[in-house]
């Protein structure tokens, strides 16, 4: 085929589609965004940066990411989109040029005992293929190797109509899974100690029950005194085989008591029913302190922890069997399976080597598949949802991460650069939310919020090149190339903590002394054995304040006035100024408005179309009766008190008619931490992450103790805010307390007393110690990867 000669000498004009390069963002108001417009162009990476709570992730998340999302569900029929999450338009004027978003958020894994890393990323489903296919001996589907599938059986008789006739038929059926049948899939069994559940030495009518709930002679306690089972004025030790196991173990009963129709069951499983079913976090504080007591979890002695029963694990693939192969480290894993040539699966063989390499690629090979996903971190459960998407064909997509550095040492941040800039030059557009230097460094654009947090956020400060932002004037720009110096002189330790032969999880029996009195910080690369030092050794309770990376967990109804405590006095406060009850002045309470039921606001369901939130026009969004907002304190009413910034109320509170100790001092820790700009009611699902994980640290630093554990402190905060940090830091150790912190931010390793370095590598190639010391001796010694990165960071 011959080409026609190009007659003009002129290049063509550029294809009208070739125009669309730009995501045009007009007008955005989501959160506390004020008219935001910005244009972010296509095919290139985009960091946007700024203070926590100014307005990032509600410009990228809550309005990008949400309206792309929005526009993929309408392309469904409303049959399928009654199945989905409804969504409302952001509030925005104009949005152009989107494509579709892909979010990989740090959203942590669910904590469901069953879930782990296998299960969430579908390497599990490959595996348990791979074995039903090649296992010796054979033992039937992929479902003979699910630990969430319980082997049953059963037959009987089905009726049907056929030809207008009615026929019976016997059928059986069974189905065999890998479930082990002790418990349940879940690698570990639960046990009651029985001398926290009752005192022997008594009987029922001196109150033997020890339970919370179970004391003072209420229905719980009446219910096994006037059961008739036994006699209550018989101490326990003396009741009969049949007594005790009617006071223990009784199947559930019907009888009248006190001539109500109740169910009487057995103590153990009633409490199992009612206490150990629940999550712990979602516990009442005096239930959760009796929990820890009274339970005591082991490792499944029948399946040894492996979730699998005998039938699974005694087929093999080459001597290993499929509990073998998950919990091997996925590093070793990615080998043995190279190792398998196999024709008859080699698609299967190939997708599985894809999704192992990737995990090591992302610096992940550490973990293993049965690590439960619940025990990750957000920067780990970030980076394993990141998995699905790096060996993807697709192009022309918007990838959106939130600090996808989040948890990661120096040294494998540079990887996580990479890996950005390889999804950009495979043509996708790529959002990223971040604080790290290194990471903004590497932006072909950037875009800065602010000035401020909370109401004083919202603007674009800057948009343009890195070098344009460090000229900007901007506080981010500012704080770029802000390096916290080695400390000259550090503080004399008080005492130590000895640890001993540590090996939980991958360290390799360590004794470490952690010096008291001083500001010790704990770091290596992801996956060394930090935590697992940290908590594993250091258990929190007498003299010890942890404060780990667990999320905040809170409802639209939940404020930081709620979460911290500081309801309480304010409540009171009023009550007492006013004559009134404390009850009143809650909005989930007898305070609450009638109509919106103290929301604020009236949600109506559209089944498959967004829900419409509606202000309450009989209180106006301020949640309480009409009557309740005529009782004053100070000349303000509560809810003019909870649209007070936490600086606002710190001054309120402080002095004068409204003066309250309590809610004072609640309020100067949160100042402490630096959220005096939220506001007291703002629903906690509105905070950022970086807010939260202060929030929590504010919270916790009520508690009594001699020895503050944090882990991560810095995680989700701007530059300029880690000065602030370090700061509070100081004035913990200055009080005479002990500081632990778990960290990999140079600027805190950096304003360190002493310094604990794991590594030198993840998983089974670290949980050694490689250093301790002052940072300036690390810096000088360059004898380990945080030491070339602190040294190269503080220009030694």
């Amino acid at each position: 085929m011959s080409m026609a000669p190009r007659t003009d000498p002129q290049s063509p004009a550029p294809h009208v589609a070739d125009s669309h390069d730009l995501i045009r963002v007009h007008g955005a108001r989501e959160n506390n965004l004020k008219d935001v417009s910005i244009e972010i162009p296509k095919r290139r990476l985009t960091v946007f940066t700024g203070v926590s709570g100014s307005g990032k992730s509600s410009l990228v998340f809550d309005t990008i990411a949400a309206e792309s999302q929005r526009l993929i569900n309408e392309t469904y029929s409303a049959f399928v989109q009654g199945f989905m999450p409804t969504l409302a338009r952001p509030e925005v004027d104009v949005l152009d040029g989107l494509t579709t978003v892909i979010t990989v958020d740090q959203q942590r894994l669910g904590a469901d005992p069953r879930s782990t890393v296998g299960t969430a990323t579908d390497a599990n489903a490959m595996l348990r293929i791979l074995f039903s296919r090649l296992g010796k001996p054979h033992i039937g589907s992929p479902k003979a190797f699910s630990f969430n599938v319980a082997s049953i059986s059963g037959a009987g008789a089905v009726t049907m109509e056929r030809g207008g006739q009615t026929v019976k038929e016997r059928r059986s059926f069974s189905i065999t899974g890998g479930m082990c049948p002790r418990c349940e899939g879940r690698g570990s069994v639960s046990d009651l100690d029985l001398t926290q559940l009752y005192d022997d030495s008594k009987s029922l009518s001196e109150g033997a029950i020890t339970v919370p709930g179970y004391t003072g002679g209420g229905w719980n306690s009446r219910l096994y005194s006037e059961s008739g089972f036994f006699d209550p004025d018989k101490p326990i030790r003396k009741f009969t085989k049949k007594e005790l196991h009617d006071f223990l173990h009784r199947e559930p009963t019907r009888m009248k008591i006190a001539g109500i129709n109740m169910t009487y069951e057995g103590l153990i499983p009633r409490i199992q029913r009612s206490m150990l079913a629940k999550e712990r976090e979602g516990m009442q504080p005096h239930i959760r302190e009796f929990v820890d007591r009274a339970v005591t979890f082991t490792t499944c002695p029948e399946c040894d922890g492996t979730r699998l029963n005998e039938g699974a694990r005694s087929s093999k693939i080459k001597r290993i069997s499929i509990a073998d192969a998950c919990a091997m480290q996925i590093s070793d894993l990615a080998e043995w399976v190279r190792g398998l040539d196999e024709p008859s699966v080699a698609p299967l063989l190939t997708a599985l080597q894809q999704t192992l390499d990737s995990f090591v690629e992302i610096g992940l090979g550490y973990l293993s598949l049965d690590r439960p996903a619940g025990t990750l971190s957000g920067g780990e459960a970030q980076r394993v949802k990141m998995i699905r998407h790096l060996g993807s064909s697709l192009t022309d997509v918007t990838y959106v991460f939130d600090e996808p550095t989040i948890g990661l040492h120096p040294h494998d941040i540079q990887r996580m650069n990479d890996l950005l800039l390889r999804l950009r030059d495979k043509g996708n557009t790529v959002l990223v939310v971040e604080h790290k230097p290194e990471t903004i460094a590497i932006a072909d654009h950037v875009v800065d919020l602010g000035p401020g947090a909370g109401t004083a956020g919202g603007t674009v400060c800057f948009e343009g090149t890195v070098e344009g932002l460090r000229t900007g004037g901007t506080i981010t720009g500012r704080h770029f190339d802000d390096r916290a110096a080695v400390k000259e002189t550090v503080r004399k330790p008080t005492g130590t903590l000895e640890i001993r032969g540590a090996r939980t999880h991958n360290l390799q029996g360590i004794d470490v002394d952690i010096p008291l009195g001083v500001l010790a910080v704990v770091t290596g690369v992801a996956g060394s054995g930090k935590s697992s030092l940290v908590h594993g050794s250091i258990p929190a309770g007498e003299g010890v304040v942890s404060v780990d990376q667990a999320a905040i967990r809170g409802s639209r109804r939940s404020n930081p006035a709620t979460y911290t405590g500081l309801l309480d006095p304010i409540r009171k406060a009023f009550a007492k100024v006013n004559g009134v009850k404390p009850a009143l002045f809650s909005a989930n309470s007898e305070g609450a408005c009638p109509t919106c039921n103290g929301a604020g606001v009236i949600y109506t369901d559209l089944a498959m179309m967004a829900g419409v939130a509606t202000t309450c026009e009989e209180c106006e969004g301020k949640r309480f009766q009409a009557s309740v907002l005529e009782y004053h304190l100070g000349g303000r009413d509560i809810s003019e008190v909870l649209a007070m910034s936490v600086t606002e109320a710190e001054e309120f509170f402080g002095a004068g008619e409204a003066a309250t100790p309590a809610a004072h001092r609640i309020l100067t820790r949160l100042a402490d931490v630096g959220l005096g700009y939220l506001t007291l009611g703002q629903p906690l699902t509105t905070l950022s992450g970086g807010e939260r994980q202060r929030l929590k640290l504010a919270t916790h630093m009520a508690e009594k103790g001699g020895v503050y554990v944090l882990d991560e402190p810095t995680a989700g905060l701007h530059l300029a805010d880690v000065e602030q940090l370090l700061g509070l830091l100081d004035r913990l150790v200055d009080a005479g307390k002990s500081v632990i912190v778990v960290e990999h931010h140079q600027a805190v390793m950096a304003h360190a007393d002493w310094i604990i370095d794991l590594g030198p590598g993840a998983g089974h190639d670290g949980g050694r110690l490689v250093f301790e010391g002052t940072p300036a001796d690390l810096v000088a010694s360059r004898s380990t990867l945080t030491g070339k990165h602190l040294a190269t960071y503080v220009g030694g």
